[in-house]
């Protein structure tokens, strides 16, 4: 047989046996048979039966009247006996095959729960869901109703009383002093003698019971009080257990306990805060508090502040005006400020406050670095750089919270020399040391100890490293390497490891010098050098390029080198006739770059040309710092001396737009500018770093 399609394309199924082509072919006899499948009752098995039929027997019977099933064997006897007594034209004979569709068996029937909208029985379901949504309805707004996802009966609920005796109650009451609150025990820890019988009784003082049995403490009194002692009336269930170290020394712990040592923490926040209330509201550039006004007398040896009425803020406001004005002749406030000939509106420096300390006082502020994540958050280095002999030096963290007092305090073996925030892991302070020791702070910690140190290192500097810096791999990568330059004229990258070692980048190495003439006009030779090395003195990063970096050397050159060119200078800028201080790129104008040095001089450049564009001179002293201004492209401040100038390139490239000294008997040191506010923040030889507004 073939089956066709509508188009007329053969869709016969093709057979799943596959005979081999290699068998003998059975002889075809043309038989036809009629096939009935039947169910036999009492057993799991269907039961074929075929049997033979022709046209001449007429239509086949129904299906109950055909002849019983037959069993394999007896089929085949029957196949048998058809073949042979069949005729030629019987077997030519049409033969009509029957297939008849037997009843499905179930072996698992799980009713659905979803039914067809197009059942017979639809209707009613959707009928029986709609009762049922308005009897929850009904039942929502019952105390009784409770929505639960299980099908467990709630359990009723079952009241249980307890009868006991009366607790009996009773009222005391009794005078006690601050000083008896503070020390019920004597200062041997144990307890005193009782009172005799004849004592006084303290006033409101009740009787015992026996409920609460009770005993009697004497306290003593403070020396300052009298001789007269105050008798206490304490439960002894009150009195908790104490033990042996506590008996002992019941002060100690308690002032050395985490508890009070945090609040004590905020109580200095709170005073802070109220005293230094005008000069932080200037440095947070937000309105004063004129409802309360502190005064600068302290109430009693305490240390506690006062504070008064509206007219004794202003008397005491009128007071501090006259203390500037004394303050201003002192040289507390910049008393002399110059402005640039033909220059307009010349600014002027007032200072807020000064951080320092007795730890701190006689020490050099070497560099200073603000927190990425905090910009409140300011690191100092310090250390006294005497020929005879390094001392220590220390490296504190200040915020304006309590300016009086740093938060961190990392004591150094040598002076520091240099430091900087991580900008990846914010609490890791890089501290660069004069002995050429490089360590790793964590600030979040209160341990003062080195996370790392390189003092273990074979390979760490053998002179002072003057500037270190965290510096970003890619622009937008957050991994970052820590790079220093040091005197011993290596510029190396240090790995974060268990121990801190270094890898070096550049080698700085000392130029030929010039051939000088002699009078008679031949040339002669320079001396001969005493190191191949030039010391390194400071160096700054491309800021849109970390690849490429500028490095400051004691020659009073410039070199411009880069990361991947290992021993190989790109560039060499000649133009200082001293040891270069300050290298700094303009963070707008990224082509431009400054540089400070030795000779009282400061240099404008073009990276793209090795002559110097400009050169700044005012005061004839050294230029120790430069910084630009992060608000403008063409302001730089830089502090000569014991004065500070900022020059504006679009007013005058001549003389500074303002000029102003410092306190006398101190010479600034380094220069940084706030990052979130309009402050300079100028450090100096004597341990201070005062904050002046602009």
């Amino acid at each position: 047989l073939q089956v066709f399609d509508d188009e007329g394309k053969n869709v016969t199924p093709k057979p799943l046996f596959q005979p081999d082509p290699n068998s003998p072919v059975p002889r075809q006899e043309k038989l036809y048979f009629q096939v009935f499948y039947l169910f036999e009752p009492g057993s799991s098995s269907w039961i074929s039966a075929i049997r033979s039929t022709s046209g001449l027997d007429g239509p086949a019977a129904p299906a109950s009247q055909q002849e019983p099933a037959l069993s394999s064997a007896a089929v085949e006897e029957r196949q048998e006996e058809t073949q042979e007594g069949l005729t030629e034209a019987e077997l030519e004979q049409r033969v009509d095959i029957f297939l008849v569709e037997t009843e499905t068996l179930w072996l698992l029937d799980v009713p659905p729960a979803l039914v067809s909208v197009e059942a017979e029985d639809a209707p009613r379901v959707l009928e029986r869901n709609k009762i049922y949504t308005e009897l929850c309805k009904t039942k929502a707004g019952s105390n009784r109703f409770v929505e639960r996802m299980v099908q467990t009966l709630a359990g009723a609920a079952k009241n249980k009383g307890v009868q006991c005796e009366p607790i009996p109650l009773g009222e005391k009451g009794m005078m006690v002093t601050p000083w008896d609150l503070d020390n019920p025990l004597d200062a041997s820890g144990t307890d005193p003698e009782p009172r005799a019988e004849g004592s006084r009784a303290t006033r409101g003082e009740s009787s015992k019971s026996a409920s609460a049995p009770e005993h009697e403490l004497s306290v003593p009194v403070p020396p300052d009080r009298g001789s007269t002692v105050s008798s206490l009336m304490i439960p002894e269930g009150v009195i908790p257990a104490r033990s042996h170290k506590e008996e002992e020394c019941p002060s100690a712990a308690l002032l050395t306990s985490e508890n009070l040592q945090q609040d004590l923490v905020v109580m200095e926040r709170i005073l802070m805060g109220n005293i230094f209330q005008p000069k932080l509201a200037a440095y947070r550039q937000i309105p004063v508090l004129t409802g309360l006004f502190l005064t600068q007398e302290p109430l009693s040896s305490a240390g506690l502040w006062k504070s008064g009425t509206t007219e004794e803020a202003e008397e005491e406001e009128h007071d501090m005006e006259k203390r500037d004005e004394d303050k201003e002749g002192k040289g507390a406030v910049f008393p002399d400020a110059q402005e640039a000939p033909g220059a307009a509106g010349g600014g002027r420096l007032e200072e807020l406050w000064s951080y320092r300390c007795d730890l701190t006082r006689g020490l050099r502020v070497s560099s200073m670095a603000c927190n990425k994540a905090n910009p409140d958050l300011l690191a100092i280095g310090y250390g006294e750089f005497d020929p005879k002999g390094q001392k220590k030096g220390l490296a504190c963290c200040w915020s304006p919270k309590n300016p009086l007092w740093p938060e961190r305090i990392f004591r150094c073996e040598q002076g520091v020399t240099a430091l900087d925030f991580s900008l990846a892991s914010p609490n890791l302070l890089a501290v660069g040391m004069s002995c050429g020791s490089v360590a790793i702070y964590d600030v979040g910690s209160r341990n003062d100890a080195a996370f790392l140190d390189s003092s273990a290192s074979l390979n760490k500097h053998t002179g002072p490293v003057w500037q270190l810096r965290w510096v970003k791999q890619d622009r937008g990568d957050k991994k970052e390497r820590l790079m220093c330059i040091s005197a011993d004229g290596r510029v190396t990258e240090w790995l974060l490891q268990p121990r801190l070692d270094c890898i070096d980048l550049m080698k700085l190495k000392r130029t030929e010098r010039e051939k000088k003439k002699s009078p008679g006009g031949q040339e002669r030779e320079g001396g001969a050098l005493i190191s191949q090395q030039a010391a390194g003195m400071c160096f700054d990063f491309h800021p849109q390029d970390p690849d490429i970096y500028l490095a400051g050397t004691d020659e009073g050159h410039i070199l411009q080198c880069s990361c991947s060119a290992k021993e190989q200078v790109l560039s060499t800028y000649r133009g200082h006739k001293g040891p270069v201080y300050k290298v700094s790129w303009n963070p707008s104008s990224t082509d431009l770059f400054l540089s400070c040095s030795a000779d009282w001089s400061t240099i404008l450049w073009h990276q793209h040309s090795q002559a110097p564009l400009l050169t700044f001179t005012s005061a004839a002293a050294s230029v120790q710092d430069i910084v630009w201004s992060p608000k403008s492209a063409f302001t730089f401040t830089a502090v000569k001396g014991s004065r500070v100038e900022m020059w504006d390139l679009s007013v005058s490239i001549f003389n500074p737009v303002m000029s102003q000294a410092a306190s006398p008997g101190a010479n600034l040191t380094s220069i940084l500018y706030a990052q979130n506010n309009q402050c300079l923040l100028l450090g100096d030889n004597q341990g201070a770093v005062g904050v002046w507004e602009l």
